[in-house]
């Protein structure tokens, strides 16, 4: 069964119409169905003045992104790579991806949010260990942009690179500066259920023109510069295609919108819930530069008298999907064997975290369905 059967109010639809079809419509019938054309090009020139970055290149996905990165920095075996542990699998997989190991660290407990003294503590201990660590892989948790500050001075202080994994902040900000436009190279993502989506994308976003360019070459099977097929390294099949770029190039023009919208229902989640004991928005009080991308709350049984899947629970019975936080990759069957520096407030928010509705597809109908629900339940 489908979770549109399952479900009348989903947790981040997509929110495409008229506009992204006529973007759609008009790359089909201008000829460049195959991967590049003119709407990637200018999907890439669009993004990089909206962030401020000097070179974007458009790929199949925000998982791409980041294995490329890492594989054109010559990240590999014998490397250890500290990582987000509260955070979805694929970024630790683009590590193991080029053989790599995760070293998992985890977060603060107000954001879900790398925690920089935890991160200082890893480097300190691999670097005394005589450790090979290249780069660092932070993410912005949920949309909210880490301590970018502090995260980069201490990986160069280190000697590391940042590849920042902003795959869930495109629109956010932080000090002032939009998401993706930080460290040595980030990453974002158009999956369907992001701010804006491609169906399935992403970019990598950098200043580098070298790391742009060789990033290129690898998503098109590092092919050479010639007229017949000439290869020296091996090449993925990466590049995003010129139609879904005709579909982001459409939502991109309506991003402001979309984010006022999460923004919206990100200030009626935290009014609904200012008097309830034991509850609180992730990501602190402060949204001015959050893209709200999916609002989530930490419950505290103790306080409160439920549980956070006690509420899951009575929204799924109105039909409404909810969703808990990550769960930590570390606590992943898959990531047995691998060290991280820990201090288990990942643990805590996996626990006591519940995602809701946030779409900016989501109708003042829909909305007040889930907030009449969890009136009723709390």
């Amino acid at each position: 069964m489908s979770t549109q059967s399952t479900f009348s109010v989903l947790l981040s639809a997509p929110d495409t119409g008229g506009l992204e079809q006529e973007y759609v419509m008009r790359a089909m019938k201008s000829g460049w169905v195959a991967p590049a054309g003119p709407d990637l090009t200018a999907f890439e020139e669009e993004v990089a003045q909206r962030v401020g970055v000097a070179h974007v290149v458009g790929l199949s996905s925000g998982t791409a992104a980041l294995h490329l990165a890492l594989v054109s920095w010559g990240v590999g075996p014998g490397d250890v790579v500290p990582v987000s542990t509260f955070t979805f699998a694929a970024t630790v997989n683009a590590i193991r991806y080029v053989g790599a190991e995760p070293h998992f660290v985890d977060c603060d407990e107000e954001t879900g949010n790398m925690s920089p003294a935890l991160l200082e503590q890893a480097l300190t201990e691999l670097k005394a260990a005589g450790t090979s660590v290249p780069v660092v892989v932070p993410v912005d948790m949920l949309g909210k942009c880490i301590d970018y500050t502090a995260i980069i001075d201490i990986a160069r202080a280190h000697g590391a690179k940042v590849l920042c994994d902003a795959a869930e902040s495109f629109g956010a900000t932080y000090d002032g500066k939009p998401a993706g436009s930080f460290g040595d190279a980030s990453v974002i993502s158009f999956n369907g259920n992001k701010i804006m989506t491609t169906s399935g994308g992403g970019m990598l976003l950098t200043n580098d023109e070298a790391l742009a360019a060789h990033v290129k070459k690898l998503s098109t099977q590092a092919r050479e510069p010639v007229p017949h097929y000439e290869h020296t390294e091996v090449g993925y099949n990466y590049r995003l295609s010129n139609i879904l770029a005709a579909l982001g190039r459409a939502q991109l023009s309506r991003l402001d919108d979309m984010l006022k919208r999460r923004r919206d229902w990100r200030d009626r989640y935290r009014a609904l819930f200012a008097n309830a004991p034991g509850v609180r928005i992730l990501g602190g009080a402060d949204d001015s530069g959050d893209n709200c991308w999916l609002t989530a709350i930490i419950v505290d049984p103790e306080l409160s008298q439920w549980t956070a899947q006690d509420l899951s629970q009575a929204l799924a019975d109105a039909g409404v999907e909810s969703r808990p936080v990550w769960k930590p990759m570390h606590l992943q069957p898959v990531s047995r064997g691998l060290n991280g520096t820990m201090n288990r407030m990942s643990e805590k928010l996996f626990a006591q975290g519940l995602t809701l509705p946030s779409g900016s597809a989501m109708t003042s109908v829909q909305f007040n369905t889930v907030t009449e629900t969890i009136q009723r339940f709390v």
